[in-house]
């Protein structure tokens, strides 16, 4: 991944992205207004393939293969889409801006303050009823029955969840691979949240995205839950060790290969108890819990999250110039 002829290197352009996309996403209502980004584009081919390809008349067989075809031609035209973009900055008089705008295309950063802060907010000045159609966007699970205390759980997870998907991942992907890599990941991850469900319907179709997303995600998983841990500092002496501590016996628990490792992090970190037992239409799903601490969490909570994941970005963006800065001296 060498930089334009003139331009700045990769891990500049990572910095200028990750500082740009916390800045637009921390402008109100601006993140809703931009055009969308590479994961909104694979997440709107994926839902028409499939309503055209997922048809419950089709075989158990039939929907695999199918599904196993549409990640493949997708994964494989995004990393070459990030190919070609690179490629062409390459032979452009600051083209090196053209990779920075899709790289800032696939991350998240400031986004989820919005969204997250919107909860709190809702909670507080506009009752429970008003927080619950704000956290349904952040989460798969039926809100309909959860309590002030659910409501703020769920925010919380879904920061940590942001954190480690819309933050680490591509950051690390983009570190490994340049842009076909970031791009891949960006789709895969899409395609996981949008036909990787745990339904009846994506049993079969989904399951190709379920899997690779997991693969993708294992290791920038477990390096979010490090670097919140790392970051707990800010919350007090012991608060990493909380974090680490927490991260290591529960993260196993989750349901989830990979998305328990960044929130038993946060469960640490604030003392609290995430996960837990919640209810589906008539259904209890016994889910354990991911922490020892508080489950009654309040919407200061959340407040407390949202501070963890702007430092942990801080700490991510200061790992990063490091990095370079050791690069630079060894060449």
């Amino acid at each position: 991944m060498p930089p334009a002829v003139g331009g700045p290197g990769p891990l500049l352009l990572l910095l200028a992205a990750l500082i740009a996309s916390g800045g637009i996403g921390l402008i109100g209502g601006l993140v809703l207004r931009l055009p969308p980004g590479p994961a909104t584009l694979v997440a709107r081919l994926a839902a028409d393939l499939d309503r055209r390809l997922n048809r419950v008349e089709r075989g158990d067989t039939t929907r695999l293969v199918r599904g196993v075809l549409v990640v493949l031609v997708i994964a494989l035209l995004a990393a070459l889409s990030g190919e070609v973009v690179h490629l062409v900055s390459q032979g452009l008089p600051y083209g090196w801006g053209l990779e920075l705008v899709v790289l800032l295309g696939c991350l998240r950063v400031g986004e989820p303050w919005q969204r997250i802060r919107g909860v709190r907010r809702a909670l507080v000045h506009r009752g429970l009823e008003a927080a619950r159609i704000e956290v349904q966007p952040l989460t798969r699970r039926s809100v309909s029955v959860l309590d002030d205390h659910g409501v703020v759980r769920v925010a919380v997870e879904a920061a940590a969840k942001h954190l480690s998907q819309g933050v680490v991942a591509p950051a690390f992907w983009y570190i490994l691979l340049g842009l076909p890599g970031v791009m891949l990941w960006t789709a895969v991850d899409a395609l996981d949240e949008t036909i990787g469900l745990r339904t009846p319907r994506y049993e079969h179709f989904g399951l190709t995205a379920a899997r690779l997303d997991d693969a993708l995600n294992f290791l920038p998983a477990r390096l979010a839950g490090a670097l919140i841990a790392l970051s707990a500092a800010f919350l007090g002496s012991a608060a990493p060790l909380a974090a680490l501590r927490t991260m290591i016996r529960d993260a196993r628990y989750h349901r989830s290969l990979n998305a328990g490792w960044p929130e038993a992090a946060m469960a640490g970190a604030l003392g609290l108890a995430l996960g837990g037992p919640y209810q589906d239409g008539a259904m209890t799903v016994r889910e354990v819990w991911i922490g020892q601490g508080r489950a009654r969490a309040t919407a200061a909570d959340i407040g407390r999250a949202l501070a963890l994941h702007a430092v942990t970005c801080l700490v991510l963006v200061g790992l990063i110039g490091v990095l370079m800065l050791a690069l630079a001296s060894v060449n």
